[in-house]
Order: C-alpha cells, then sequence, then structure tokens
C-alpha cells in the first residue's frame, strides 16, 4: 500500500499504539467516574433495564469504556467498561429500532462488527471482514445490517439483523468490489460508509479510491448506480462519508479532497439516481477537514463535522450553503441525534466532553464530561442495566487498568485506537 495519506492512515509509519499508563487526565477521568457511581447507585431500577430510558451511548477509545447520558437531562448516568470501542456505531434508525432491552446495538469493532444486546451490553453475535476499517448501517425495518468493509477486503455484507431469526448475525449477501480496483495502487475502490435511504431500498457508498458514489440495491444485494463523483481542483475526488436525510430527499457526502476536504449535496428523490446539486468548499465558508455528517429532524440542515476547524458547519440543504459554523471546543469526528431528534450529541475527542447542539436554536447548549477521547455515539430508547460493581471496573478503566486487553476500533484522524489497516 502507497497512499500513506495520513489522515486515512493515522498509524502508517507508527507501531501500533496502545494507550498510556495511568496519567494526569486518566486520574481526573477516574476521579468523574467515581463521583458519578456514588451518586448514580444503581441505573434503571433495581439492576434492570429501562425500557422508557432513553439513553446516548459515547464510546470512549481511550478507555475502553461507553458513558450513559440521559437525554432529558443532558447528563451521565452511569458508565461501563466494555473492553472494546466503536468509532462508528449504527446510528441513523437505531433509537427506533431499540425499544426492548433484547434489541441490539451494532458496533464496528477491529476487523469486523459485533452486536450487544442494549439491555445488558452483553455480546449477542459478531463477524469479521478481513478489514481494519469497517462502516455499518441497519435498515429502518431492522431486518438488515449493511456492513462497508475499506482496503484490505473491498466488500459490501449484508447480514441477518432480525435477533428473533434463526440466521442472526449470518451473512445473507455479499459484493465483492475487488474486481473494479482503484485510484493508485490500491487494489480495490475503498468502500467507505454506508447510509441508506429512509424506503429502505437502497443504500449509499461513497468510494474513498474509486472516486465513485454507489448505490446498493439491499433487498437484492447488488449494485445498481454507479456515479463518478468530479473533483473541485486538480486532486482527486475522495468521497469517503455520506448522510441520506430523513425524508429522503437529499444526501450529503464528505470528501477527503485536498488539502481542506469538500462537501456535495446530492438530489435523491429519485433514490436509486441520485444527482449533485452543490459543491462546497472553504471558498464558501465551510470548515476543514469535512469527515461525517448528520441531518437535522426537518431534512432541511446538516451539521458536518469539520475537525480540522474544531468546529461543526451547518449547511442548509435546499439552498446549498452554509449557514453556521459552530465551536465545539475541540477535534469532533462525529456525532448522534438524541431519540426525540431535538438535540445532536457530538463527542469532542480532543477535550474528553460531549458537545450538546440544539437543533431548534442551532447553538451548543452545553458541555458533557466523558470518558477518555470519546469518538463514536449512538442512542436507544432503552438503558442499560448498570451498578456500583460496573461503575468502579469503569473507573479503574479509566486509570489505565485494563488497557493491554481493551480492543481497537478505527479513527479517522486523531486515532487513539492503535491498530494498522494492512495485514498483520
Amino acid at each position: 500500500m502507497t497512499d500513506r495519506d495520513p489522515i486515512v492512515y493515522p498509524n502508517a509509519d507508527t507501531d501500533n499504539r496502545q494507550p498510556d499508563a495511568v496519567s494526569r487526565r486518566r486520574l481526573l477521568a477516574g476521579s468523574t467516574a467515581a463521583g458519578v457511581a456514588a451518586t448514580a447507585g444503581c441505573l434503571g431500577g433495581e439492576g434492570e433495564a429501562s425500557a422508557d430510558g432513553a439513553t446516548v451511548f459515547v464510546f470512549n477509545t481511550g478507555d475502553g469504556t461507553v458513558s450513559l447520558i440521559d437525554p432529558e437531562t443532558d447528563e451521565v448516568v452511569g458508565s461501563q467498561h466494555l473492553g472494546l470501542s466503536a468509532s462508528f456505531p449504527s446510528n441513523q434508525y437505531t433509537p427506533k429500532l431499540t425499544t426492548a432491552a433484547s434489541d441490539t446495538l451494532w458496533l464496528n469493532v477491529d476487523r469486523g462488527v459485533r452486536g450487544l444486546t442494549v439491555g445488558s451490553l452483553a455480546e449477542t453475535t459478531s463477524f469479521e471482514t478481513g478489514s481494519g476499517a469497517n462502516w455499518l448501517e441497519q435498515t429502518p425495518d431492522g431486518q438488515h445490517l449493511v456492513v462497508s468493509a475499506r482496503e484490505p477486503t473491498h466488500t459490501l455484507f449484508r447480514l441477518d439483523a432480525d435477533p428473533d431469526s434463526e440466521t442472526f448475525g449470518e451473512q445473507t449477501g455479499v459484493i465483492d468490489r475487488t474486481p473494479e480496483g482503484g485510484r493508485g495502487d490500491n487494489e480495490g475502490p475503498g468502500p467507505c460508509d454506508v447510509t441508506i435511504h429512509p424506503d429502505g431500498q437502497y443504500a449509499y457508498v461513497p468510494d474513498l479510491f474509486g472516486d465513485t458514489l454507489t448505490v446498493v440495491d439491499i433487498p437484492a444485494f447488488e449494485i445498481e448506480t454507479q456515479i463518478d463523483v468530479d473533483p473541485v481542483g486538480d486532486a482527486p475526488a475522495e468521497p469517503w462519508m455520506g448522510t441520506v436525510s430523513w425524508d429522503g430527499s437529499r444526501l450529503l457526502v464528505e470528501h477527503n479532497e485536498g488539502e481542506t476536504g469538500s462537501e456535495s449535496i446530492w438530489d435523491t428523490s429519485d433514490p436509486a439516481n441520485p444527482e449533485p446539486i452543490a459543491r462546497l468548499t472553504v471558498d464558501d465558508g465551510f470548515g476543514e477537514g469535512a469527515l461525517t455528517s448528520e441531518i437535522g429532524p426537518d431534512s432541511e440542515a446538516g451539521y458536518v463535522f469539520t475537525p480540522g476547524t474544531n468546529d461543526v458547519t451547518v449547511v442548509d440543504l435546499l439552498a446549498g450553503e452554509v449557514i453556521d459554523r459552530l465551536d465545539v471546543g475541540g477535534s469532533a469526528f462525529v456525532g448522534t441525534w438524541g431519540p426525540a431528534r431535538e438535540s445532536l450529541y457530538v463527542p469532542v475527542q480532543t477535550a474528553n466532553e460531549v458537545a450538546v447542539i440544539d437543533h431548534a436554536s442551532r447553538e451548543v447548549s452545553t458541555t458533557i464530561a466523558v470518558g477518555d477521547s470519546p469518538y463514536g455515539a449512538t442512542a436507544a430508547m432503552v438503558r442499560p442495566e448498570t451498578d456500583d460493581t460496573d461503575a468502579l471496573v469503569s473507573t479503574l478503566a479509566q486509570l489505565g487498568m485494563f488497557a493491554a486487553t481493551t480492543e481497537t476500533t478505527y479513527c479517522i484522524g486523531e486515532c487513539a485506537c492503535g491498530h494498522r489497516l494492512e495485514n498483520d
């Protein structure tokens, strides 16, 4: 592999990193967690998962813990050490699909994906893709999980996501993308993110090394359409992340293009044949390093995480222009809506905080202290079972006691996760 973009390959020229030993930052985080343990006690009613306890899950890549946030109070109400982390968990339709304790949270982990029961955070299924960089999304009906695995696999997978099915967690479809090849010495198109149209029929996959946008027919599990994506300047377009709107009319695509990145807006009123309608760069007031995005509940505003300028760029999807730039106090790579879709929760990895953006005012309403190096986030209508023992173990994890046993997940840019993408 000769492409050594430091954003795509944050650990290309270093040994695999493991979290540090006990540090002052970890001690402070541990003290915070201990305080939560002392005041929170048992959550969910005598150690049982609460079916009406809406929760935002924030995965802390630095210590392998998950912080549980109550979206009603915007407070951390618990923490649990999982021994793993997720940078891009499934979050698009997850809240409405996790209304019972037995429902599943889907996470991207080292070399594959994993399902955890939302009520206990116990593993129910896992699937290895052969790639260190994976993205995943569940269909709106909860029947399928579509997984995009980048190099060296360059493959799309469809898994059975129905926990009541006899084939739950098993592969039900596959598209090998390696025959397409990729730019330069890349042995495939580098399928990155996956976002699913609300009709559940089509998935959109930006191809980092193919400079294409691929539309996948999910029931048939075959490529429906593939569109060449033109660059703005002399550098390749490099589309790699995307989010389709709740009403299905617009698609945002992030590009790792040139020095500062770019953003494209697509018309998806014909879901099988998206058409580009606008392209935004720093010359349009856009932030730097466009990475991922979330779209507001009214499908009129897009929130693009631009960690290169430590902000979130707000875009008018209808006018195709930048509305605002929201300072989040550090580098944030992803975010998730709370179950009510009123607030956007943005883990700020470099500040060990979550910035909460109120959609109505389009302002940062508060910040929440969480664990070490928060990155991925998702939400559910269930609050997991947890108790003082979980809080104690979480505190020890934040002190660095379990660093050697914490599994990795691929992080773009600032990577606390440590593994290489190539075959070891």
